[in-house]
């Protein structure tokens, strides 16, 4: 492993926690779900030799904490907390990989702060308003309902229907050899808890416009797990997107999950793409 450098940024409300590691051009890396500034620790490792990567637990997650009442982030609070981490690191445009709720933030961040991204590798997007106006309210509908059940039932319950509307299968996932699962610690669990009270409803009401990922000078990668099937959410956005911007859909090893399950041919295929 190489050396880690960390550190915390005030912002309004909260005080993010950050990592750095590597040599290079600086890569941000924007988690899915409860990810923290750890959760994609074996695609890191594959891409330190070339990058400096900038991991953070975002907003409310693990180290990130609240100092302030307020209300619950939104997408745009979450793409100027990304901003903040970025300024405590670099002066230059970053690359950003960003992972399902995190390609969303790189939405906000290239539109909101323009400058700060020179290009974002956007991986199966959680973006409802990428979609035609049907599927849009019925994946919204969906995300509420699960909501709900989060509510109602607990995390455990949740799990299985965050599964299958974003292709997952957790009991047939392929991995690459030597990995292994993250285990479900109590910290993953109570930032379950934030992502599914909070950040879904942050996705539910966000309504950026398409519009604005044509006009942003920031380059936009659309990008897919190869397994994941093509009638699902998060494959559904990955392909507006790449309609929305007239580039083809890059693809990666794996499904929703492939920064995790297969961190080395996924870190192989994002060279190319940044190259």
């Amino acid at each position: 492993m190489s050396q880690v450098e960390s550190g915390l940024v005030e912002v309004e409300g909260a005080r993010l926690y950050y990592e750095v590691r590597g040599r290079g051009p600086v890569l941000l890396v924007g988690e899915s779900g409860e990810g923290h500034a750890r959760r994609s620790q074996d695609l890191v490792d594959q891409l330190v030799d070339t990058y400096t990567v900038v991991t953070y637990d975002r907003r409310g997650l693990s180290r990130s904490t609240p100092i302030a009442d307020g209300p619950p982030a939104t997408l745009s609070v979450h793409a100027d907390d990304a901003s903040q981490v970025l300024a405590a690191v670099t002066d230059e445009p970053a690359l950003m990989l960003g992972l399902s709720i995190g390609a969303v933030i790189g939405f906000h961040l290239a539109v909101e702060h323009p400058g700060r991204l020179s290009t974002l590798v956007a991986f199966e997007p959680v973006a409802p308003w990428l979609l035609p106006e049907p599927l849009r309210d019925r994946h919204r509908d969906e995300l509420r309902e699960i909501q709900e059940l989060y509510r109602l039932d607990g995390v455990q319950a949740a799990f299985p229907k965050v599964a299958e509307i974003l292709g997952i299968d957790p009991a047939g996932q392929d991995r690459e050899p030597d990995l292994t699962p993250q285990p479900m610690t109590p910290e993953r669990t109570r930032n379950f808890h934030h992502f599914l009270e909070h950040d879904f409803t942050a996705v539910q009401v966000d309504d950026l416009d398409p519009k604005e990922l044509v006009r942003t000078p920031t380059r936009i990668v659309p990008a897919a797990g190869a397994a994941t099937p093509r009638h699902v959410f998060d494959r559904q956005c990955a392909d507006q997107l790449s309609e929305l911007l007239g580039v083809g859909l890059t693809k990666f090893q794996g499904g929703h999950n492939a920064n995790l399950t297969h961190p080395r041919a996924f870190a192989a295929r994002l060279r190319g793409v940044l190259r």
